[in-house]
């Protein structure tokens, strides 16, 4: 399976870190939490977490603080299809192939429910062939892009077309929640909205970089699964978020990264290039510590989540294209990310030069 073309999409509207605070302030939230729940979002927004800005599907950040359930699912409804839309326009740009080329779509997301899913959307807007495979993977939170592209690859494998379409839409501003828990604070202070997609083809694309998926690895440890996940209250989507998570994180990336070099014959300094999920600055320091990475290795993760925050499913696109943009060094390249489950996926790509 070849990586063929690569899109991304986010709200425009972009907000610092300085706007959320004051719009807390101002906001009637403020005087529903307690004053620990000010010190903690004072603290997050205010000093360095590793994010400057996040991109959110909203006119002003007055709107984040009408917390409701229909609310918050006009705004998925709203946004997620035209987002992944956005991102899958690019991609098959990207690609060179138009609507009529895809012989399947995959798309992911956590952040709100849809029925039929986001893929009818999507198709819908893109003008996809009526006989195209559709499938729809909910509730795999941050780690999503890994198994959607599992599936990808699955797919070419067995014959079922020459290209399949790959989104993972997340709009996190439709799943906010407030109240005085810590985690559910941290949250809402890091996540952002945005959408990636991929174009995975059985055959390299003609004149670009050849990005190869050559195999992948995964865990899944459900005794964990308590340190991180959505659940359901009052209607609403609310975020668990612990702090083991940073720790979990790292511990099943390295299972994971070993598992696939072991299986390939490769080790950690074959790896020329680092295509991580990162969940925050916390994540990415014990990522670093727990792989025995630098900062270097993990300068385009650090620089997405500082443009744009943790977008969930969608971030590793971001991060695969900023290093294809940057023409980061050919050679063995690791891509993973982590999430509910707890689960932890990782792929190795070979990433040459076009033919």
């Amino acid at each position: 399976m070849f990586f063929t073309g690569i899109g991304t999409a986010t709200p425009p509207r972009r907000y610092t870190k300085a706007e959320c605070w004051s719009a807390f302030r101002e906001s009637d939230w403020f005087a529903r939490l307690d004053r620990r729940s000010h010190a903690l979002a004072e603290a997050v927004l205010l000093r360095d977490n590793g994010i400057s800005t996040r991109s959110l599907a909203l006119d002003s950040l007055a709107e984040v603080f009408a917390i409701d359930p229909d609310t918050l699912h006009r705004r998925f409804a709203t946004h997620a299809p035209a987002l992944g839309t956005e991102a899958a326009v690019a991609a098959m740009r990207d690609a060179g192939i138009g609507a009529q080329d895809i012989d399947a779509v995959v798309v992911s997301t956590c952040t709100g429910y849809l029925c039929p899913g986001l893929t009818s959307y999507i198709a819908e807007r893109l003008g996809l062939r009526a006989n195209v495979q559709a499938f729809d993977l909910v509730g795999q939170g941050c780690v999503a892009a890994l198994p959607n592209l599992r599936l990808a690859d699955a797919l070419l494998a067995a014959g079922a077309g020459q290209h399949v379409l790959s989104v993972c839409v997340e709009v996190s501003s439709a799943a906010m929640y407030l109240d005085n828990d810590p985690g559910v604070l941290v949250s809402a202070c890091l996540f952002g909205d945005g959408a990636g997609a991929a174009v995975l083809s059985a055959r390299p694309a003609n004149g670009k970089r050849r990005v190869e998926w050559r195999g992948g690895s995964s865990v899944l440890e459900p005794s964990q699964r308590d340190a991180l996940r959505f659940e359901q209250r009052d209607g609403m989507l609310r975020n668990i978020l612990t702090r083991p998570v940073p720790a979990l994180a790292a511990e099943h990336a390295r299972i994971v990264l070993e598992a696939e070099l072991a299986r390939a014959g490769l080790n950690i300094p074959d790896i020329v290039t680092w295509i991580m999920h990162a969940g925050g600055r916390d994540v990415l320091q014990a990522l670093r510590e727990r792989i025995g990475l630098s900062v270097e290795d993990l300068s385009y993760s650090a620089t997405i989540l500082d443009e744009y925050g943790n977008m969930s499913s969608a971030f590793v696109y971001f991060v695969l294209k900023s290093a294809l943009e940057d023409n980061a060094r050919q050679g063995w390249w690791w891509m993973s990310a982590f999430g509910a489950g707890f689960s932890c996926h990782g792929a190795l790509l070979s990433v040459g030069a076009g033919e």
